[in-house]
C-alpha cells in the first residue's frame, strides 16, 4: 500500500484508520483550545495543554506535507479549499513563535479553522456544497433582493422614528441594525418603534421577514433533494 492510497482513499481499511486519526486530532485540538479559556488553570495544566498542542501541530504539519507530496497537482492542492484549510490549521502555531503576546490572542482564534478540516470527512457537507451550487443563481438573486429590502427597511424606519427617537434611530446606518434583526425575525428588542407609522411599517417588514427566512430554506431543501438524487444515480452507475 502506498502513501497516496493511505491519504486519498477513504474506502480502504488503512485510509479509514488514517481519517479517524485525523478526525480524533481535530476534536482533541478543539477540546484543548476550549480548556485553555478556563480561569485559574494551574501552571502544570497549561504546560500539559501546550505539549498536546505541539504534538497535534506536528502531526497536522506531517499530514499537510504528506498531502502535498502525494498530490498529482501540488499547486492545485495548495490553493484548493482543503489545502488552505490544512495550512490555516497549523499556521497560527508557527506565526506565534515570532510575535509578541499582544497578537497571540488573535492568532489563537485562527485555530478554529481546524474545525473546517472535518468538512473533508462529511458527505452531508459535501452534498450541501453541491446543493448550493445547484441553487446558486437563485440564491444570488434572492441575496440581491434581500440587500435592497434591507436598505429599504432601514431608510423607512429612520424616517418614521428619527424625530421621535433621535438617540436610537440616529442615522440610516444605525437603523440598518433594526432592519437586520427585523427582517431575520430575530427581534432583540433594543430598537423598538413607538410611532404609529413605525409600528405599521414594522408589521409589514415582519411579514416580509418570514419570506426572507423561508424562501432560501425552500431553495436549499429542493437543491439538497436534487443533489441526493444525483448521488444515488452516480452510485447506481
Amino acid at each position: 500500500m502506498d502513501l497516496k492510497t493511505l491519504v486519498e482513499r477513504h474506502d480502504t481499511p488503512a485510509g479509514k484508520a488514517f481519517d479517524l486519526v485525523v478526525q480524533a486530532l481535530i476534536l482533541i485540538s478543539l477540546i484543548t483550545f476550549s480548556l485553555e479559556t478556563l480561569p485559574n488553570l494551574s501552571a502544570e495544566t497549561h504546560h500539559l495543554l501546550r505539549i498536546v498542542e505541539v504534538v497535534i501541530v506536528l502531526l497536522f504539519t506531517a499530514e499537510y506535507v504528506l498531502r502535498i507530496a502525494v498530490a498529482d497537482r501540488k499547486l492545485s492542492y495548495i490553493l484548493s479549499f482543503y489545502g488552505i484549510i490544512d495550512l490555516l490549521a497549523i499556521l497560527p502555531f508557527y506565526l506565534a513563535l515570532g510575535i509578541d503576546m499582544r497578537s497571540l490572542r488573535a492568532l489563537r482564534m485562527l485555530r478554529l479553522f481546524r474545525l473546517f478540516k472535518l468538512v473533508r470527512y462529511n458527505n452531508a457537507i459535501e452534498r450541501f456544497a453541491r446543493a448550493f451550487a445547484i441553487a446558486r443563481e437563485e440564491i444570488v438573486v434572492f441575496a440581491v433582493v434581500t440587500v435592497i429590502l434591507l436598505f429599504f427597511s432601514g431608510i423607512g424606519i429612520y424616517y418614521f422614528e428619527h424625530d421621535a427617537q433621535p438617540e436610537v434611530f440616529s442615522s440610516i446606518f444605525h437603523s440598518l441594525w433594526w432592519a437586520m434583526v427585523t427582517l431575520t425575525t430575530v427581534g432583540y428588542g433594543d430598537m423598538v418603534p413607538i410611532t404609529a407609522g413605525g409600528r405599521i411599517f414594522t408589521f409589514f417588514m415582519l411579514l416580509i421577514g418570514l419570506g426572507i427566512v423561508a424562501v432560501p430554506a425552500g431553495l436549499l431543501a429542493s437543491a439538497l433533494n436534487k443533489a441526493r438524487r444525483d448521488e444515488d444515480d452516480e452510485a447506481d452507475e
